[in-house]
């Protein structure tokens, strides 16, 4: 394999199936924001450490963890964007239901993914276009690409703030309904949107099967260190185990749907990128249903870390 093709070959994916794929990313989002009320935000003055060590986690370390890990590993340029490109996005949605198996704080988790998708709107541009553009390499294939970063926030905050706004304004006009309607759509949505990944690698099999296990290998490293990432801080803040369990999987559970959508919108489908957040998107799954397993096994503990 070299990496010239890695870096230069596009995933096949038609405008038909990109807008399908938005169309899905935004339902999912709805999905989630439907059980999301303005209450929850009230959390960031209730109890504002564990939301802000919460966001600190997913917004500044995660993706300066990243980069660090990338000067030490040195992927290919690519590879190097799709990691950019997944540490810069927020918590998945997915990321409440792993946080209830585990018997983790959900009311925490559930403030955690609304404060981070309406951070996402800027951040995730933001976190992106710093950390890319810092390491030389992918730096040089941004600027072949010349993204607008501009473009790049407004399809964000259409993708996620419509989705939200709307999504809580149900729930505050009819809470029971909203609740009804979240548990199926955010499902059916969810393996919907796993189908399209999942056409879309098959439609590239070949290359898939050429870097499975040089991606395979890479995902698996940068979301353990995504989980240690959110464990070791709240830990070192001293935060409650349930407290302690919600940041990590905030942390490490990742809104991989929408950087494969941004890499599909601004990269064309670039091979490395591709790969690697779709990727993310199947394994992320199958570490957070592990790690909540083993928690959820686990007695809790009321009081703080010592």
């Amino acid at each position: 394999m070299t990496e010239s093709l890695l870096d230069n070959v596009r995933i096949s994916f038609d405008a038909g199936s990109l807008l399908v794929m938005n169309m899905v990313l935004g339902l999912v989002m709805f999905g989630v924001a439907l059980e999301i009320s303005f209450k929850d935000f009230k959390g960031l003055w209730e109890k504002p450490k564990s939301l802000l060590i919460g966001l600190c986690s997913q917004f500044v370390l995660l993706p300066a963890v990243t980069f660090f890990l990338v000067l030490f590993i040195e992927p290919m340029p690519s590879i190097a964007l799709g990691m950019f490109m997944v540490a810069a996005c927020p918590g998945g949605n997915i990321s409440n239901f792993i946080s209830y198996l585990a018997k983790a704080n959900t009311a925490l988790s559930v403030s955690l993914t609304a404060f981070a998708t309406l951070l996402a709107i800027v951040m995730t541009p933001l976190n992106f276009n710093f950390w890319s553009t810092l390491y030389a390499p992918s730096s040089t294939l941004v600027q072949e690409i010349s993204i607008d970063p501009f473009e790049m926030f407004r399809l964000v905050g259409l993708l996620l703030g419509g989705p939200l706004l709307l999504g809580m304004y149900i729930n505050c006009l009819r809470p029971n309904v909203a609740v009804k309607i979240a548990k199926a759509l955010k499902v059916s949505s969810l393996w919907f949107f796993i189908f399209l990944i999942v056409i879309a690698l098959y439609n590239n099999r070949i290359l898939f099967k050429d870097y499975i296990l040089y991606v395979f290998w890479i995902v698996l490293i940068h979301n353990l260190i995504a989980f240690s990432t959110g464990y070791s801080v709240a830990k070192l803040f001293r935060l409650s185990v349930k407290d302690c369990k919600s940041i990590t999987i905030e942390t490490g559970i990742q809104n991989s749907g929408l950087g494969l959508l941004l890499i599909f919108t601004f990269f064309d489908g670039l091979g490395g990128m591709a790969l690697l957040a779709a990727f993310w998107g199947v394994w992320h799954i199958i570490s957070g249903l592990l790690l909540a397993t083993f928690w959820s096994f686990a007695p809790v503990q009321k009081k703080n870390i010592a």
